[in-house]
This record gives structure tokens, C-alpha cells and sequence, in this order.
């Protein structure tokens, strides 16, 4: 193959300028309003020259809420919102998706107390010594409430309305987040789907919330503007399966056949590693996904030209890089130095620019 990271690639009818995609990360910059804005517009500009721009994760509606002050695309004020950005991001040439979000159990009601207890595929709640961050602090997660048939076939319509609202708000596409312990994911994995109807007890059931999903997103985009994206190996969020080699191959398998804009691969142990087995790698799941690979977590520069060169992934995502280097592109292009890390107390600071906008550009010589 031969691809080089700074290589122009093709992912359906889009033209991507290089191979280096900005990975979706949750910057809480959106406030109670869950409303992107000029600040986080500014965000997404100074970083436009990514190949492709993930956006941070966007709840599908208050129910799917679980962080405190990251965006909806739930509203027609969050679609306004939104706006802002994608014109930025296209201003600059950029091309961005939209990455479409339900927490499922990881959450609490203080996110949702009309809507009541967190959701999810069984009554299995977090149990991994950790709390969650409310609104008001943290507090112990709960034993969320098993989803009714019913219930299941209205999200599924939620995701296709914020898909539909994603178009409006003038995202190039969308990506379904299937990963990192969330709604979807919960469904997905024999750990927390304890299920005995048709979306439970088997590889193939447990899948199904999952493609139910991407059909119903297929009435709004095309599947070269969709993409999908999942964690083999990951333990955030009290995930990992014994059967995780199994799922996901079927997943990935069952996902070939739509033609997406790609298969986005959470192949690192960054989240952390379940340690059932041997990690999964990008080389394996090229053998049952042929189509675009997104590699993600804990790239380096030399470590994303390595996989590009082998074949193994036709894009790589990189995050806490671009955190602290907006122009993390040029830096890489040019051998150049790499801004200090950011402060992690400003990662998902409401105070605004402070670690979010601020840092420098590199001057070339």
C-alpha cells in the first residue's frame, strides 16, 4: 500500500486532504445550554487542516445525557449552534463528522430527572470503584433500567432524528458511536447484555440495536457518510467480554457489507485493556473489513506511518496531541517540535479559552 500520513485519500465521494483525523474528545465547552458557540467554533478552526474532523461526542437527547456540559444535537438552538462550526471548519476546507452519542448507564438521573434512572441493554450497573460526574459532583452510579422493546425502537428513532439534525447543522457526515462502554456498546457486549429477547443472548442479537441503528441513519445519509465507531479492547466504563474476539468480528464482518466511510477502531489500550485475552489489532480486522480503517489511541507519528505503511489502517486518529498543537499537522509535516502537554485541570474546564484555544502556533523558519 504504501500510504503515507500526509497522503490525500478518498472515503466515499469526499476528498480528504491527509490521512490524520482529529479524534472526537469531550472538551465540556458547551455549558447547561448544551449549545456549541463561537468558542468551540474557534476550537474546530484552528484545527480544520486534520484530513477529517471527528466532532466530541453529541448526546442523540436529554435521556442520552451523561457529562457534564457537552453538546446536544437534540434542539433546534443546538443545530444553530452547531452551524457555527461546521461553517468554520468548511471555511478553512476542512470536512467534519458528527459523532452521535447515548451514555446509556453511564450516567445518573441528575443528568435526566425527568427521564428518571440511566438505561441500558440489562440491570448491570457500573462496578468499577469509580463514581460519575454529575452535575453536582460526583456521585455513585445506579442500576439502570432495562429498555423496553418499545423503547428500544424509539431511540433508534432518536438517532435517526439527530442524524437528520446533524444535516442540517451542515456536518459533512455522521459517526456512530458504538463504543467505550456506552449505550450502544452496552448492547453489543455479553458483559452488560443479559437480554433473553430479540436484542440479547446471542453474538448476532446483541448486535442488532447496533445495525437497527445504522439502517435507521441510512434513511438520512448515505453510507459513505457514515461511519462507525467501536473499542475491542477496551475496559472504560466497566466494559469488556470474554467472547470480545468473536463480537466484534461478527460486527465488523456484518459492517463491511454497508460500504461505510469507514470502520473507526479504538485498536490502543489508552482506555484501558479488559486483559481476557490478547488485544486486537488492526491487522486482524482488516482481514474481515476491507473498507477504511480509522486506527486511534496512542499514536505517534512514526507508529501511525508504521500501520499506514503495512496496510493496516487508511487513517489514523490522533487526540491528546492535538489538545495542546492546533496545528498539529504542520508540526508533524515539518519535524517540528511539539507544544508542552496541556494541563489536564483544563481539559474539561467550563472556563473557556484557557487550555482549549490558547496555545501557540510553530513558526517555520
Amino acid at each position: 500500500m504504501n500510504a503515507k500520513l500526509f497522503d490525500e485519500i478518498t472515503i466515499g465521494d469526499l476528498r480528504l486532504n491527509n490521512r490524520m483525523v482529529l479524534a472526537p474528545m469531550t472538551r465540556a465547552r458547551s455549558g447547561e445550554s448544551r449549545v456549541a458557540n463561537e468558542l468551540m467554533a474557534e476550537y474546530y478552526f484552528q484545527r480544520a487542516d486534520a484530513g477529517l474532523i471527528i466532532s466530541e461526542a453529541t448526546s442523540i437527547s436529554k435521556q442520552g445525557l451523561g457529562w457534564v456540559n457537552s453538546p446536544g444535537i437534540y434542539t433546534d438552538e443546538q443545530v444553530d449552534g452547531w452551524n457555527l462550526v461546521t461553517r468554520a471548519v468548511h471555511k478553512r476546507g476542512g470536512k467534519i463528522f458528527l459523532q452521535l452519542w447515548h451514555c446509556g448507564r453511564a450516567s445518573h438521573t441528575s443528568f435526566h430527572p425527568e427521564e428518571g434512572l440511566p438505561v441500558s441493554a440489562s440491570a448491570i450497573k457500573i462496578d468499577n470503584g469509580d463514581q460519575c460526574h454529575g452535575p453536582d459532583g460526583k456521585v455513585d452510579y445506579e442500576v439502570p433500567r432495562a429498555l423496553e422493546i418499545n423503547e428500544i425502537k424509539a431511540i433508534v428513532q432518536d438517532y435517526k432524528e439527530a442524524a437528520r439534525k446533524a444535516k442540517e447543522a451542515g456536518f459533512d457526515g455522521v459517526e456512530i458511536h458504538a463504543a467505550n462502554g456506552y449505550l450502544i456498546n452496552q448492547f453489543i457486549e455479553s458483559k452488560t447484555n443479559q437480554r433473553e429477547d430479540d436484542y440479547g443472548g446471542s453474538i448476532e442479537k446483541r448486535s442488532r440495536f447496533l445495525f437497527e441503528i445504522l439502517e435507521a441513519v441510512k434513511d438520512v445519509w448515505a453510507a459513505e457518510r457514515i461511519g462507525v465507531r467501536i473499542s475491542p479492547n477496551g475496559a472504560f466504563n466497566d466494559m469488556g467480554s470474554k467472547d470480545y474476539r468473536e463480537q466484534y468480528l461478527f460486527v465488523a464482518t456484518e459492517l463491511a457489507k454497508h460500504d461505510l466511510a469507514y470502520l473507526h477502531i479504538m485498536d490502543g489500550l489508552g482506555f484501558g485493556f479488559h486483559e481476557l485475552g490478547e488485544a486486537m489489532t488492526l491487522a486482524e480486522f482488516k482481514t474481515v473489513y476491507p473498507g477504511t480503517i480509522i486506527g486511534n489511541t496512542g499514536y505517534t507519528k512514526e507508529l501511525a506511518e508504521e500501520r499506514l505503511q503495512a496496510g493496516h489502517a487508511d487513517l489514523i486518529a490522533f487526540g491528546r496531541p492535538y489538545i495542546a498543537n492546533p496545528d498539529l499537522v504542520n508540526r508533524f509535516k515539518n519535524n517540528l517540535e511539539l507544544n508542552p502537554d496541556a494541563d489536564v485541570s483544563d481539559w474539561y474546564s467550563p472556563i473557556g479559552a484557557k487550555g482549549y484555544t490558547d496555545f501557540p502556533v510553530a513558526q517555520i523558519a
